[in-house]
């Protein structure tokens, strides 16, 4: 069975409870895919979780250790978990052959989230899960966020100034090193490299004519982010910058109530898939918490803490 299907429950529930199963949701006319995984009881909130370049859906349910999947650690806690292919990935890839603009994105994600939220139950609402570019979706979506719903915002895989010779590799259009994206090999469970090319597909045209783009962006997407928000650095990050001073920039650009950083050892870039993505998903789980013992949890605030 192909690694985005897999239906494995968590080990920590019940045999055959709580299974990840492919779902599809309308976002404008553009159909997602995605996988779903849910709780035997209603859900406390819903996480939804968003790939980032060149990857799919499934970076959510890593398959060489089933303790690293972020769906069934969450709906063994007692929250619904969706992980979407983003436009231009999955069942939405022959619909958009060149991709979508990642701003263009955000607003087909909320679109199939209303989709969700019509035929589903979500708890107390939303917290929005990023990695790499998938943060970026999940930030522009944040910046437009109209009415209540959103818990908060948990990102890996980004900041907002480009590593040391990491935007000339981008900017080369070169095929992305495999060790920018992985770090060292031994980060990662046995099988995760054979088990990822079910995930691995190619960056969409329009997606990454917009790569370079992002730390000019930053700034003003950063000041309408209403929700909290918390960003993770790997140890072994080398896209970023993550050192405290340009960390320390980067929240302050944020309109956020709450913002916070972590910096996670033994780690590289996709965080998610290596030895340490249990640590980093109760870690996001912990933020869910956090977020839902807010006064007024799920609205828009202006007030700003960090």
């Amino acid at each position: 069975m192909p690694l985005h299907q897999s239906s494995v429950a968590a080990p920590a529930t019940a045999p055959g409870s709580n299974p990840v199963r492919a779902i599809t949701l309308d976002g404008r006319g553009v159909t997602l895919s995605g996988l779903l995984s849910e709780p035997a009881s209603p859900p406390r909130a819903l996480l939804v979780a968003l790939h980032g370049g060149g990857m799919r859906a499934g970076y959510f349910d890593g398959r060489a250790d089933p303790a690293t999947s972020l769906l069934t650690l969450a709906s063994s806690c007692g929250y619904a978990a969706l992980a979407l292919d983003r436009p231009g990935y999955g069942r939405s890839a022959a619909q958009l052959p060149t991709g979508m603009g990642l701003s263009e994105q955000a607003d087909v994600v909320r679109a199939a989230l209303d989709d969700y939220r019509a035929n589903h139950p979500c708890g107390a609402g939303i917290l929005l899960v990023g990695h790499s570019l998938g943060g970026v979706v999940a930030l522009h979506a944040s910046s437009r966020w109209t009415g209540d719903g959103l818990l908060g915002l948990d990102v890996s895989g980004i900041g907002d100034q480009w590593a040391p010779d990491a935007e000339q590799l981008v900017g080369q259009g070169s095929r992305l090193s495999h060790r920018m994206h992985w770090g060292p090999l031994a980060l990662y469970p046995p099988g995760t490299f054979r088990l990822a090319d079910a995930l691995i597909t190619p960056i969409p045209e329009q997606e990454s004519r917009e790569i370079l783009d992002w730390p000019r962006l930053y700034p003003q997407v950063a000041r309408d982010v209403r929700a909290p928000v918390r960003f993770t650095f790997a140890e072994h990050e080398l896209w970023w910058r993550s050192d405290p001073e340009t960390v320390r920039a980067m929240l302050e650009r944020l309109g956020s109530p709450l913002s916070c950083s972590e910096r996670l050892a033994d780690a590289g870039h996709n965080i998610s898939l290596g030895r340490t993505a249990r640590t980093y998903h109760l870690r996001v789980l912990a933020f869910l918490e956090q977020c839902l013992s807010l006064p007024g949890a799920g609205e828009t605030r202006a007030a700003k803490h960090h």
